[in-house]
């Protein structure tokens, strides 16, 4: 029996206001709202699974990617799943080699982050109808038939294929006893949710005590803004956490090349492992001059999160640019292209450490580097994976993290996922155990309910579709007039609150009435910020 025809592929903008509480905030991104590309592919397979995937995003221009799944969903929709599969390298070509789309990429920017979410979701829905988790599928899968789904186009003069056949066949020795290691003890991980470049030392110490005590020894902090604020906020961490346990910075691009020598010298004292993203991720030679600089001082240089493809890894390895690769499962092809940089970091022999910090980034790429150790590199030394503790209550199956380790997801009993989550024989907790779905949001994150949710986990905006639904074209205008309205009310009542607080500060009268009231003003104002959106959208849908 075939695996099905593709009958249809959906895509939607998903936003969380993570800016409210600086919940990823860093040296170039102060306010960043997680958001997600989620992709849904469908097929007329009697076994009525679906494949989902996603890419990451920070808010504004998600709609742009959304966009940008809806022009490629040509290639994929009609396609029969075989098809795609038993010429995967060819699928990928296609993606990325469309004669018009790939001149506002090519293999880069918004139109490679959607080719990402459209492979998420098919190597989604293979794992699902093979009965695996994907890290899964990959390990037991011939090395012949991983490598037909990689293109190796720009890459053959750093690895041939077969070079790559060369080092697959290599991990086959010791695979078994790798793989049982994982099961047991899970991949180590490290914290980046400790030390936001936003949080106030209070609750960056909290956090640490708190992550100390769950068994974390492996800290990063944000860096790049204040010379002399990194110096205090790295000196509060390290004595947090001891000078035993490790520590990591991030600038997140900030720096011009000679800056970034001069600024991550003076953080020596702390002894970092290493500065991820000091400059720009396309400045190749730049990283390599950084890289050769501070390598006297025992500090390495991590980057990959924002390298657009395999062909800026090649070339950051080739130049012996970076000490750590950190792909990342949505900025690169997918799997695929992920493939190939795993294989290029074992040949250069720099370890990898890939990127999760964003909204569904941990449960994908679990996956990809389990998958490197059993498979590929056979190896822990200078090895984590990276961590944050945001949104996964949003997803069906969220990652498992014991004793600071990434579980390797697996299958029920039953190995099925597209049971009825409230049926007694998945309950949510056996549901968390089963994350054959390489990155399943839960329905009632996209749905217009989530209004009553908190503010911390409902969308700032909805899909358009949804909209049309609840407004018609004739009313639209008309609402968004209304709710303009109550926006400046709200600004009023603003006004008047911080007038209060300042009475409140300069008399002896009741506090407890005062903060009820303002509080109870401020979430007015937060949701009618959100409305305003809401209404906002709703103008803009036009009438069928």
């Amino acid at each position: 029996m075939g695996r099905g025809r593709v009958l249809g592929l959906a895509a939607s903008d998903v936003r969380f206001p993570t800016s409210l509480a600086r919940h990823g905030s860093d040296a170039m991104h102060p306010d960043p709202d997680y958001s997600a590309v989620y992709v849904v592919i469908e097929t007329d397979a009697p076994d009525g699974l679906k494949g989902y995937g996603l890419t990451f995003t920070l808010g504004k221009g998600t709609e742009v990617v959304v966009c940008a799944v809806n022009a490629l969903s040509a290639h994929v929709v009609n396609k029969d799943l075989d098809e795609i599969i038993g010429d995967f390298r060819g699928f990928y070509r296609q993606l990325t080699s469309d004669g018009q789309l790939r001149w506002i990429g090519p293999e880069k920017g918004a139109v490679h982050l959607a080719t990402a979410a459209i492979l998420n979701a098919v190597w989604d829905l293979w794992a699902k109808q093979e009965g695996k988790p994907l890290w899964k599928l990959l390990v037991d899968m011939d090395p012949k038939q991983l490598l037909s789904c990689i293109d190796f186009r720009y890459i053959t003069d750093a690895l041939t294929e077969e070079e790559a056949l060369t080092i697959l066949q290599s991990g086959l020795v010791g695979k078994k006893q790798r793989e049982e290691q994982m099961l047991e003890y899970g991949y180590p991980a490290y914290t980046t949710s400790c030390a936001w470049l936003g949080y106030p030392d209070q609750q960056l110490k909290q956090l640490c005590t708190e992550a100390l005590k769950d068994g974390w020894t492996r800290f990063k902090v944000k860096v790049g803004a204040d010379l002399q604020d990194d110096i205090r906020r790295c000196r509060l961490v390290r004595e947090m956490i001891g000078p035993e346990n490790i520590l990591m910075l991030d600038a997140n691009q900030r720096w011009e090349v000679k800056e970034a020598i001069e600024w991550v010298s003076k953080l020596a004292e702390f002894k970092p492992l290493w500065i991820e993203e000091p400059t720009s991720p396309d400045d190749i030679l730049g990283h390599a001059t950084i890289a050769k600089a501070l390598a006297p001082l025992g500090i390495g240089v991590a980057t990959g999160e924002q390298c657009h493809n395999r062909v800026i890894f090649k070339q950051l390895l080739q130049a012996q640019a970076l000490s750590y690769v950190q792909v990342d499962s949505c900025r690169l092809g997918s799997v695929n292209e992920n493939l190939s940089v795993l294989l290029m970091a074992k040949k250069f022999q720099v370890p990898v450490c890939p990127h999760a910090g964003g909204v569904g980034l941990c449960e994908l790429v679990q996956h990809l580097i389990i998958f490197d150790y059993i498979s590929i590199s056979g190896s822990l030394e200078n090895r984590m994976c990276e961590y944050v503790d945001h949104l996964h209550e949003h997803f069906k199956y969220p990652v498992v993290i014991k004793n600071a380790s990434y579980m390797p997801p697996q299958l029920n009993p039953l190995g099925s996922t597209n049971r009825n989550p409230t049926s007694e024989q998945h309950s949510p907790s056996k549901m968390e155990q089963n994350p054959t779905s390489f990155s399943h949001l839960k329905q009632e994150q996209v749905a217009l309910d989530d209004l009553n949710k908190s503010q911390q986990s409902m969308p700032r905006r909805y899909r358009q579709a949804s909209l049309a639904l609840i407004c018609p074209a004739e009313h639209r205008n008309s609402f968004w007039r209304i709710i303009r309205t109550w926006e400046l009310l709200c600004t009023l009542c603003c006004i008047i609150t911080k007038s209060r607080i300042t009475a409140m500060e300069n008399s002896s009268a009741s506090h407890n009435g005062h903060r009820k009231w303002s509080l109870n003003i401020c979430t007015l104002i937060h949701y009618s910020d959100e409305m305003f959106s809401f209404a906002t959208n709703i103008s803009q849908v036009p009438h069928n």
